[in-house]
């Protein structure tokens, strides 16, 4: 299956998202902060980046602007995950880089069907 890099700082979604991919037969990788995903996704080139936006040291669109700014981040897929849904967030996530958007609250039954639009 594939790698995925969770960047999250919410233990509770943490776990809730590892266990579905995990569950699914996926590798998790973790990132607590903005920063220290940002050095996992350039060095371990993972799969899948699911990058929380609201995150204690940079938000996950700086994350990703950081990421996308590395020519080793250039073709990494970025799926922005954020409760903060606004109009307008979802342009704003895509600007930044994202290759996707999704919103929180996870949805268990329907979060796979969601990531596999993202994983070939």
């Amino acid at each position: 299956m594939s790698d995925i890099l969770v960047i999250e700082d919410n233990e509770a979604n943490l776990y809730l998202i590892r266990y579905i991919l995990e569950k699914n037969g996926h590798e998790v990788i973790v990132a607590r902060n903005g920063l220290t995903g940002v050095e996992i996704a350039l060095s371990e080139q993972p799969d899948l980046v699911v990058m929380d936006v609201q995150l204690p040291d940079i938000n996950g669109l700086e994350a990703t602007r950081r990421i996308r700014s590395d020519r080793r981040g250039n073709n990494l897929t970025i799926v922005a995950l954020t409760s903060y849904a606004m109009t307008g967030d979802r342009e704003k996530a895509l600007a930044a880089g994202c290759t996707g958007y999704m919103e929180k609250p996870i949805n268990p039954e329907s979060f796979m069907k969601e990531i596999g639009r993202f994983i070939e």
